[in-house]
């Protein structure tokens, strides 16, 4: 059961559209200092697949439910997906876990 007060991870999976590849590294990588900046961010990792350059891997962990509601209107984050769609293959998809105790 998932409270407010919880931890969340967070697994966002991104491709990049044809020819984006690097404009995606950029803007995967501009956003760790921002993220790590908000209330409730313990972690903000991006990962990129070596073996299917574009795709990427981002793991994020939070205090909370509410940390990360917050996060995803923050500025740059809104920033970002409104680029999104020329910039990627398609919408990010995520997973959002709580760990079992």
């Amino acid at each position: 059961m998932t409270t407010s007060s919880t931890a969340v991870t967070v697994i966002a999976r991104l491709r990049a559209a044809p020819g984006q590849e690097a404009a995606v590294r950029r803007q995967a990588l501009s956003l760790v200092a921002p993220a790590l900046a908000e209330p409730g961010c313990l972690s903000y990792r991006p990962y990129e697949d070596p073996l299917e350059p574009g795709s990427w891997i981002v793991v994020e962990e939070w205090t909370d439910r509410a940390a990360f509601d917050a996060h995803l209107r923050s500025p740059h984050l809104a920033a970002a997906m409104a680029a999104g769609p020329e910039l990627l293959s398609g919408p990010p998809q995520e997973t959002v876990l709580v760990r079992a105790d």
